[in-house]
């Protein structure tokens, strides 16, 4: 099962999370070229994803949906939601690198220059409180989506 959001910011864009690190697994490894990965950078957290429409690109997100994507990572950080000046990384699905030995959820990058970042200083209840409103779960088969 994965979850999906509804952004304010761009209610065309969709944005999905993955239920645990095993889930992650699969997300990782289906993930599509216009998906664009968000992660809480140095501690545990849920894997945040946004597809673009085709054709856009990382650089096609705007401020707004940077923040609320990364306010969503925030959140859903166990150790990350508790803290302040939470740095949250975000790059194209086709940059994470997954090799033997890495644990389940676990990543590396092709090019650390196509990693960007966000710093969320404080929790925004007045972008999550909306966005948690939106959430649902249903089943997915990943590798039949992509095919």
């Amino acid at each position: 099962m994965v979850f999906f959001y509804t952004l304010a910011s761009d209610p065309s864009m969709l944005c999905y999370v993955g239920r645990d690190k095993y889930e992650n697994e699969e997300l990782i490894r289906w993930g599509w070229p216009e998906d664009v990965w968000f992660h809480v950078d140095g501690h545990s957290s849920a894997h945040i994803y946004v597809r673009l429409p085709r054709g856009k690109t990382i650089d096609d997100l705007t401020e707004a949906v940077i923040e609320e994507c990364c306010q969503l990572t925030k959140a859903n950080s166990i150790d990350g939601c508790k803290l302040s000046n939470v740095k949250v990384v975000y790059t194209p699905w086709a940059n994470l690198k997954k090799t033997a030995g890495m644990d389940p959820g676990q990543v590396g990058f092709y090019k650390s220059k196509s990693v960007l970042s966000y710093v969320v200083s404080k929790k925004k209840a007045d972008i999550i409180n909306p966005l948690e409103k939106t959430k649902t779960e249903r089943p997915v088969d990943l590798q039949a989506e992509r095919a």
